[in-house]
This record gives C-alpha cells, structure tokens and sequence, in this order.
C-alpha cells in the first residue's frame, strides 16, 4: 500500500511540473525500442511506463480531466518538461518506425487531446523556428523603419545641395 501511496504521489508530482502529457500505447514494443524511443524524446520529456489505475488517481490529484477513457491496455506517457511540439514530433516520427507504438492522446494548456490534435501539434513549427521567423520578421521591420527615417534626411540633402549649386552657378 505504501508503495503504491508513493507511485501515486510520484505521478501526480510528474502531472504537476509537466507542461504537456502525451499518452501512448506501446503494446508489442521490445525494451530495446522502448529505450530508443526514451532517448529520442529525453531532451524534452521523462518517458515513463504506467499503472492505468494508479495515473487515473494521480491526473485527478494533479487537475487533469479527460484521460481516463484512454487508459487502458499497455499505457506509457511522455512528461512534457521542455517543447510540447518537439516531443509530437519525436512520438510521431518513432510511431512511423515502429508500427506497434500508438498515440492515444494527451493533455496541454488545460485540456484533453485525441490522437488526431496531437497529430495536429506535431505538424508545427518548433519553438526555435517560431522564434527564428519572429526575429526575421522584427529585422525586416525594423531595416524598414530604418530606411523610412533616413530617406527624408538624405533627399533633403541632396535638394539643398541642388539649392546650393544652383545658387554658385547664379552668382
């Protein structure tokens, strides 16, 4: 029993801290694969084989709704602790290789996933892409802004020194 206390506590700590939960099904997997596919996502996530009871317990502990109807058969979840969509990717590209992995679902920024939006989440754009188009997009604002303020200044140059010529060639 006191065991079982502690995994609860464990996975309600993990629910708790994670910024995404993605819920998986790892049904015919070898350790090895299941190894591979840990280190594939560990940048980005704890990769962690669960007691469907116990995680019920613990989302409910930790807030989250919406999970209970996908836990069942063999369930494995990815604590999202860096870039949701980088661990969408990472569970999506495994999946491909290895049939026998299934994305049942998740949990991001309150809400319950299906399948399908955490296929939705895997097709954005990183978080470094996203601010990498956001830098070039503020560069390009700001060379813009740039070139508004001195163009007046320049044209006022040269027509004062148009001014200026003409005025030697009158004299």
């Amino acid at each position: 029993m006191a065991r079982k206390d502690a995994s609860v506590a464990e996975l309600t700590k993990n629910f708790e801290d994670s910024t995404a939960v993605l819920l998986t099904e790892y049904r015919g997997l070898t350790v090895a694969e299941l190894k591979e596919l840990r280190n594939s996502i560990r940048e980005d996530a704890n990769y962690a084989v669960v007691k469907n009871t116990l995680t019920k317990i613990a989302a409910a502990k930790a807030g989250i709704t919406g999970l209970d109807d996908e836990l069942n058969g063999p369930s494995a979840i990815a604590f999202v602790h860096g870039d949701p969509v980088a661990v969408a990717k990472g569970l999506r590209a495994f999946a491909k290789a290895h049939p026998l992995l299934v994305i049942k679902g998740g949990y991001f920024d309150g809400a319950a996933l299906s399948a399908a939006e955490v296929g939705k989440l895997a097709d954005l754009e990183s978080r470094e892409v996203l601010l990498a188009k956001l830098a070039g997009a503020m560069k390009a604002s700001l060379f813009g802004a740039a070139y508004l303020f001195t163009a007046p200044l320049s044209k006022t140059v040269r027509t004062v020194e148009a001014l200026r010529e003409k005025q030697e060639a009158a004299a």
